[in-house]
């Protein structure tokens, strides 16, 4: 029977990425404030937000999207190719790709680079070992550029 003073080893990261997701939420509110200041009132014509507490003000809007799905994806690699050769492509064809063998896979969430990891094997089904994890601060930056 595992003892409830002891922490669980697996969540750890979880908590950890939390609070990531947190801070970023912290400094978007702050950008959006400080942009609000500079044209003397809220953004966009949105109606003014009634007076909550700080802190929780921001662990309720955490909260209302850790349920919401998202489409996690692994990229092995790409190639652009005509449609002469796609066209025949079939059983057995082999398509060259940009990605070189043992070079991490990109982890996208929703299409955006959030990680990158190597190619492990798990109960006979393939998964990712994560080896490099985007900050969420630049994940909010590498989005607002797009």
């Amino acid at each position: 029977m595992p003892s409830e003073d002891k922490p669980d080893e697996g969540q750890a990261p979880a908590d950890e990425g939390m609070a990531d997701w947190a801070e970023a939420l912290l400094e978007q509110k702050s950008a959006e404030d400080t942009a609000e200041d500079a044209l003397g009132g809220p953004l966009s014509g949105d109606t003014p937000k009634p007076f909550t507490h700080v802190g929780e003000t921001h662990v309720n809007d955490i909260n209302m999207v850790l349920d919401i799905p998202v489409q996690l994806s692994v990229e092995l690699g790409r190639t652009k190719v005509p449609i002469k050769h796609i066209l025949q492509l079939g059983q057995g064809s082999v398509v060259e790709l940009d990605a070189l063998a043992g070079e991490p896979m990109d982890v996208l969430v929703n299409g955006y680079l959030i990680a990158q990891g190597e190619v492990v094997v798990v109960n006979d089904k393939f998964g990712i070992r994560l080896t490099d994890v985007v900050t969420p601060s630049e994940r909010l930056k590498r989005v607002s550029r797009n």
